[in-house]
């Protein structure tokens, strides 16, 4: 088993921009600490803040680079366009290993599905940047089955991860599956072929916000419309004896397709608490009973 596979949990550092330096090198010490070593930034987190952030980080503590895995994203221009050509590709990855400290990263994502993307200008980039060492591994985030099977058609890499959002509240990327040629809102079979695909061809899923409803809402705690899920999550965390941030992520982590989660929290005690899901593994009555819980029905 290699670094990659031995990682189940992920640190998101969206949100790294709100710490001040010195609690930003405490909090990713404290996350080292706990085993958690795989980091996922994106050029577009604070318009690269967060990364530059994690290049003074690793400035200021010399030889944990080489005990980490760096994960990061490119191709979104904000608020005006997605831009996967060649020449920004490899433009961004120069600029993201600078602000990174850093002289490679360990996975690129192409971070979103760019309508213009020309799938020959991507295997350019991508091996250029192997030949480089710059990146030593590629794969995707928010991409479905037929835009994957695009590029790698004309790829000599192969891409070996896709980030997509999925947990408790937003469970479509399996639910959709059950709910095939079914008339109900999610029978649309719209998520379900991505999962399925990526399982057949090897490819890692990666599961972002796993404690969000909708997209980037908010945490479904909050969410009144969520009370009997997070009643439920509440329930089974009591009877292993954790809290129900944990069992939210350990729905993720029971299943099969071996998923890794993005923690996205900058709270000590949250992560903390988040990463007891590493110790449980949900029985299958539990698992349906929370996406029973969050209104996913059976046909």
């Amino acid at each position: 088993m290699n670094a990659f596979e031995q990682q189940r949990l992920i640190l998101g550092c969206m949100r790294l921009n709100k710490l001040s330096q010195k609690e930003a090198d405490r909090y990713l010490n404290h996350v080292i600490d706990k085993g958690i070593t795989y980091f996922d930034h994106s050029d577009v987190y604070a318009d690269g803040e967060c990364e530059r952030i994690f290049g003074r980080f690793l400035k200021n503590n010399p030889g944990v680079r080489d005990k980490i895995i760096i994960q990061d994203k490119t191709c979104i221009i904000s608020g005006k366009m997605y831009d996967a050509s060649y020449e920004h590709i490899m433009s961004a990855v120069d600029k993201q290993l600078k602000d990174l400290a850093t002289d490679h990263m360990d996975v690129l994502l192409l971070h979103r599905p760019d309508a213009l993307l020309e799938p020959e200008e991507v295997n350019r980039a991508f091996n250029e940047l192997k030949k480089s060492g710059k990146v030593l591994n590629f794969g995707v985030s928010n991409f479905y089955s037929g835009q994957i099977e695009l590029i790698q058609r004309e790829l000599d890499e192969k891409l070996k991860f896709n980030q997509i959002q999925f947990g408790p509240a937003k469970a479509e990327l399996v639910t959709d599956s059950m709910m095939t040629n079914m008339i109900q809102k999610n029978g649309s079979n719209r998520y379900s072929e991505t999962l399925d695909y990526c399982r057949l061809n090897e490819m890692r899923m990666q599961s972002w916000s796993p404690l969000q409803w909708g997209n980037i809402e908010g945490c479904f705690f909050n969410n009144p419309d969520y009370k009997e899920l997070c009643a439920k999550l509440t329930e089974i965390g009591d009877k292993y004896g954790v809290d129900k941030a944990a069992i939210a992520v350990a729905f993720n982590l029971r299943h099969p397709a071996n998923m890794q989660v993005i923690l996205g929290t900058m709270n000590e005690k949250h992560f903390d608490q988040m990463i007891e899901a590493l110790n449980i593994k949900l029985s299958r009555d539990e698992w349906y009973q929370i996406m029973l819980s969050a209104g996913y029905p059976l046909p």
